[in-house]
C-alpha cells in the first residue's frame, strides 16, 4: 500500500492536449511540487472539464500513486492519463451511477487496510451530478477519512463568468426532462432571490428556454455558458428573451450551464403566499391555546413561528398578543 508521502510532480509533465488552447509556451525549467499521497483515505479529485491544462499537480500524482482508482468511465480515465503523460499504476475499477452503492463498501475495505482510493468522474468534481456520494456517506458512517483534491468546476466557472451576483446562489443540477415536471420545478423557483445555476443538454435547450421565459418572464437577466475552458468557449449574456431568441436562431452546441438572476423584491413578493395579518395570527393562537391546552403566549410563539413573513422574518409576538387581548374584550 502507498504510505503518506511527498511525491515530486513535474509541473510540465507530458503533452497538454489539443484542446488546451493555442499559445502555451514550453517551460525552460520544470518546477517540481511536493504532493502528499494520503494512505488509508478516500480522495475525491476534480478532473478537467474541457482543458487538460487545468489538471492539478495533485491530480497527476494521485493518478500515478493511488492504490485504487475508481473511475466513472475507465476508458476516459486512461485517455486523460495519456494526455497528461502519466501512468496509472494502481488498480482501476469502474465506479458509476449504476454500481456505486454496491462498490462503496468493497473500496472502503481497502481504505481500512491502508489503501489510497482515488475517485474521479469524467469531468469536474465527483458527487456534483456525478458518482461519489455513496462512498462519501459510507466512509463517514465507517469513520474513515475522506478528502478532496479540488479543481475545475463548471458550476463555479459559469457563475463567475455570468456577470450575475455570486454572493448567494443555488445549484439546481439538470432541469427535469418532462415538460410538466420542468414547468412545476421552475414555478417553485419563481420567488428564489439567489442566482440560480442549471445544467442543460443540447437536445432540451430549446424547450427549456421556452419554459424559463414562461416561468421568469422576458426581462430576467441570465447567461448561457457553453464549452467552458475549451477552445470554443462561449458566454451568451442578456435577458431571458434575448438568450431564447439566440438559441432559436443560432443553436448552441456542446455542454451548457445556465445562470439565471434571482428574483427582485417585487418579483418575490408577487409570487409569495398570502401573508396572515396580526389579527389572523391572534385568532389562530386563541384556537391553538384552546385545542392544545396551552398558555396563550406559548400558542402565539408556535403560530408565529409557523407563519413567517415573505422576507423570512417573524411577526411581532407582542403585537399578536395585543390583538388577542383586543379580541377577548
Amino acid at each position: 500500500m502507498t504510505n503518506a508521502a511527498d511525491v515530486n510532480v513535474n509541473d510540465v509533465n507530458g503533452p497538454i492536449g489539443a484542446d488546451a488552447g493555442a499559445g502555451v509556451a514550453e517551460a525552460g525549467a520544470a518546477a517540481t511540487v511536493a504532493v502528499a499521497i494520503p494512505a488509508g483515505t478516500v480522495v475525491l479529485a476534480a478532473t478537467p472539464i474541457g482543458n487538460v491544462g487545468d489538471a492539478s499537480a495533485r491530480l497527476r500524482a494521485l493518478l500515478e500513486h493511488a492504490d485504487i482508482v475508481a473511475a466513472e468511465d475507465t476508458r476516459r480515465l486512461y485517455d486523460l492519463a495519456n494526455r497528461l503523460g502519466v501512468h496509472v499504476n494502481g488498480r482501476v475499477v469502474a465506479y458509476h451511477d449504476h454500481n456505486e452503492r454496491d462498490k462503496a463498501d468493497g473500496l472502503l475495505d481497502n481504505v481500512e487496510t491502508g489503501a489510497t482510493v482515488l475517485v474521479v468522474s469524467d469531468a469536474g468534481m465527483p458527487t456534483i451530478n456525478d458518482p461519489g456520494l455513496a462512498i462519501v456517506r459510507r466512509a463517514i458512517e465507517r469513520d474513515l477519512p475522506v478528502t478532496c483534491a479540488p479543481g475545475p468546476s463548471a458550476v463555479l466557472d459559469a457563475l463567475a463568468l455570468s456577470g450575475l451576483p455570486t454572493d448567494r446562489f443555488c445549484y439546481e443540477g439538470f432541469l427535469p426532462r418532462k415538460h410538466s415536471e420542468r414547468v412545476q420545478h421552475l414555478r417553485m423557483l419563481q420567488g428564489e432571490r439567489r442566482t440560480i445555476v442549471f445544467y442543460e443538454t443540447l437536445h432540451r435547450i430549446d424547450d427549456s428556454m421556452d419554459d424559463l421565459l414562461d416561468a421568469f418572464g422576458p426581462n430576467r437577466r441570465m447567461a448561457l455558458c457553453r464549452e467552458l475552458t475549451k477552445d470554443y468557449e462561449q458566454i451568451r449574456r442578456g435577458t431571458i428573451a434575448e438568450i431564447r431568441d439566440s438559441v432559436h436562431n443560432d443553436p448552441p452546441r456542446g455542454e451548457m450551464v445556465l445562470v439565471v438572476a434571482g428574483a427582485s423584491d417585487e418579483e418575490a413578493a408577487a409570487v409569495a403566499p398570502s401573508t396572515l395579518s396580526v389579527e389572523d395570527l391572534a385568532v389562530l393562537a386563541i384556537d391553538r391555546a384552546l385545542e392544545d391546552g396551552l398558555r396563550i403566549k406559548e400558542a402565539i410563539t408556535q403560530v408565529v413561528g409557523e407563519h413567517p413573513l415573505p422576507d423570512g422574518t417573524l411577526a411581532n409576538r407582542k403585537q399578536v398578543y395585543q390583538a388577542v387581548l383586543a379580541i377577548k374584550q
